[in-house]
């Protein structure tokens, strides 16, 4: 019998008939079986731990091993990622004594949010509020809290409710007193934004709330007032 693969006129004339198959190309063969090696070692490495893949380093070409250091990179980025999401979620209560500890040796690349509070004032229970909402929908940044005089002693209460925001140690924004907050109707979503500018916080809103606010309030404003033509139609 022909061989079906032999380089012939009659097997080309029954390959185009569709009698006979494509003739294998021994090329296309051979870069397949080199790809189905290259899932192999992709998959072998992706399920190691870190500790495996540094065991078996010597057993990976050079590819390979840019692939592997790619591979780990990702996973710690992955795991210290999850660490800080596992951390923080919360609001935490500090004193004079944790201050280095809990800001300025934070960790590198970490934001924290510090408030400076009195009981009693209103205000600074409304910020608290907000805080532990904000503390919980980004659990990436450290929100703390401290009585004011327990980290800086004779801290006015006119400066209250003050809030720093760190990172790497050193302070990136300061709100300072009660105009900064506008008071008592101060929003989650306000304090939201504001925290956003200084950069702790990547928040999804689209626009500063407050902003929206004082617009409604221009325009109901000149809703109400009287035209000059209305008022000099009343004169006569």
């Amino acid at each position: 019998m022909q061989d079906p693969n032999a380089d012939t006129e009659w097997n080309d004339i029954l390959r185009k008939k569709g009698i006979l198959p494509p003739k294998e190309d021994p090329n296309e063969a051979a870069e397949e079986e080199i790809i189905q090696q290259q899932k192999s070692v992709v998959k072998t490495y992706e399920d190691m731990t870190l500790e495996e893949l540094e065991e078996n380093e010597d057993e990976f070409s050079e590819e390979d091993e840019r692939a592997i250091e790619m591979y780990r990179q990702q996973r710690l980025a992955q795991w210290k990622a999850s660490q800080m999401k596992k951390i923080f979620g919360e609001v935490l209560e500090v004193s004079g004594p944790d201050y280095v500890q809990e800001v300025t040796k934070a960790g590198e690349g970490l934001w924290v949010i510090l408030h400076l509070y009195k009981q009693g004032i209103p205000l600074c229970a409304l910020i608290n509020q907000h805080l532990r909402e904000l503390a919980r929908m980004f659990p990436e940044t450290k929100f703390i809290k401290a009585i004011s005089t327990t980290c800086i002693p004779n801290y006015p209460d006119r400066n209250l409710p003050t809030i720093f925001v760190y990172r790497d140690g050193d302070i990136k924004a300061q709100y300072v007193g009660p105009l900064v907050f506008g008071g008592m109707n101060l929003t989650k979503d306000e304090l939201e934004w504001k925290l956003s500018e200084s950069g702790a916080i990547k928040t999804e809103l689209e626009e500063n709330p407050r902003r929206q606010i004082e617009d409604r309030l221009m325009s109901s404003i000149r809703t109400s007032a009287p035209s000059k033509r209305s008022s000099d139609s009343e004169e006569d």
